[in-house]
């Protein structure tokens, strides 16, 4: 069973939600190193995705380090890796974090409000995390 959900209906791409939902769930602690990754055919099954689409994300969680493919023991959920490479602080702090700022402005959100917003969810998966790591 896939521990995260997704909605088709968003007008995000599918491959976006599942690579963004996998990840949260391995920050947030429902996933742990070590445990076991769906199958692509169980994660296109359980999000009813199509299964290239399923087999991109793997491949993608692989290629970024949340996952390792272990012959006989599938795919598993890696350690978090210890830095990020170079590179990926440089494309979140230039990329995703432009969009973030038009899509604020598109919707008339205060800086404010924005950073309010990103203390809130940075405070709920440090939560998510301690959770977690109680159990």
């Amino acid at each position: 069973m896939t521990p995260f959900k997704i909605d088709t209906k968003s007008g995000q791409s599918i491959f976006d939600q599942v690579v963004f939902a996998a990840t949260k769930a391995i920050l947030g602690g429902n996933l742990k190193p070590g445990d076991p990754f769906p199958s692509v055919r169980a994660l296109a099954a359980d999000l009813k995705i199509h299964p290239n689409t399923a087999h991109k994300v793997i491949q993608y969680l692989i290629q970024e380090r949340w996952l390792v493919a272990s012959p006989g023991r599938g795919t598993t959920v890696a350690g978090r890796p210890p830095q990020a490479r170079s590179g990926d602080r440089q494309r979140l702090l230039s990329q995703e974090i432009e969009q973030l700022v038009v899509e604020a402005n598109r919707v008339g959100a205060s800086l404010e409000e924005v950073l309010a917003s990103v203390e809130s969810h940075w405070r709920s998966l440090q939560k998510l995390k301690e959770v977690a790591n109680d159990h």
